[in-house]
């Protein structure tokens, strides 16, 4: 018998991704020198981004948890908590209108994604165009 080899969607394949997007927004805004519409844009999908690596990382320990690896699902969860603080860091200076404060913030997160090199840029501007209309519609904050 083979072994079986799961190649559909997991925590650590949409991770991946959201890191990636991470990554190549980072170096996108590295190159501007004011935030215009589009960056600020990228801004918000930046913080989607972040919530969607928190969320993987609480499925991730979940399934951790439900093989009875406590330690492991808790070390899990306290090494990625940078994600949920930054993003809700990044979205309530978005929602103070404080852009000033913004690339602070993005310069002490880019060391956690140092480890993905960005040869070229995967992501065009649908991925995060109206991603800010949309992080001050919504009404949750984590």
């Amino acid at each position: 018998m083979g072994r079986v080899i799961r190649t559909g969607d997991t925590p650590a394949k949409r991770r991946h991704q959201h890191l990636r997007s991470c990554a190549e927004v980072l170096h996108l805004l590295a190159k501007r020198t004011r935030f215009d519409a589009e960056a600020r844009d990228m801004v918000a999908f930046f913080v989607f981004s972040l919530r969607g690596i928190a969320q993987t990382i609480e499925e991730s320990a979940q399934s951790w948890e439900n093989r009875g690896y406590w330690r492991k699902a808790e070390s899990l969860r306290e090494n990625w908590r940078w994600t949920r603080t930054a993003a809700d860091e990044l979205e309530r200076l978005i929602r103070q209108d404080r852009w000033e404060a913004i690339p602070s913030v993005l310069l002490r997160l880019m060391p956690h994604f140092q480890h993905i090199t960005v040869a070229s840029i995967t992501r065009n501007a649908d991925w995060w165009c109206g991603a800010l209309k949309a992080l001050l519609r919504s009404t949750t904050t984590s």
